[in-house]
Order: C-alpha cells, then structure tokens, then sequence
C-alpha cells in the first residue's frame, strides 16, 4: 500500500512539474501573418500633392514588397532612363524625375493604385 501511494505521489509530482514548466514556455509565434498595408496619411495641396518633400512618405522595403505583389500599388522607378536601363525592380515603371515634375498629374498612371517611386 505505501509502495502504491509513492507510486501515485511520484507520477503526480511529474505531472505537475510537465504542466508548470509548459506554463513557463513562451506561446507559439503565428507564421504566415499576412503584413497589412497601411497607405500613409500625409499633408497635401489642393491637387493632392505632397507641399514638400519631406511630407512625402517613406515606405518600408518589405511594405511596398506586399502592396506591388497584390497589386495594389505601383512601382516607379525615377533615376534616369540609362540607370533604369542598368538595373531596377523587375515591373517598375520608369519614367524620370523631371517628368514626374514637369506634370505630374498628366502622367499615365492608375489613380487608384497605390504609387511607390523609388531612386536609389
């Protein structure tokens, strides 16, 4: 009988130790978390144009990444025609800097798509 209760009271202890230090474990990190676009507010004219340049927003690598795979942004690459002929990101738009000042309501972009320049 006391060889049983030692028994008992063994398997209880171990138990018990397995649920506390299971408690103690740091929870699982969810994986495949999809990264939320959030287009960034900023302050613009009339014409809706950032009023300077440091109103422009900057978005992440990873950010921009996501937007440009679903489609909910565009990539534009405004170096020179010779820097985008040299390299640039696979599907980016080239059209320079200067045409993007001359006019840059005129340009030939969809509106209601999300537009990421980029120059470096």
């Amino acid at each position: 009988m006391a060889r049983t209760r030692y028994i008992f009271l063994a398997i209880s202890v171990l138990i018990f130790s397995a649920l506390a230090c299971n408690a103690l474990l740091p929870p699982p990190k969810p994986e495949g978390t999809p990264t939320q676009i959030i287009e960034p507010i900023f302050t613009q004219s009339q014409d809706g144009l950032p009023l300077t340049e440091a109103n422009v927003p900057r978005v992440p690598v990873e950010e921009a990444k996501v937007a440009f795979e679903s489609g909910a942004a565009i990539i534009v690459d405004v170096r020179s025609k010779d820097s985008h002929a040299a390299s640039h990101i696979p599907g980016a738009l080239s059209i320079p800097l200067e045409e993007f000042e001359a006019n840059p309501i005129g340009l030939e972009l969809d509106k209601a798509q999300w537009i990421i320049t980029y120059c470096t």
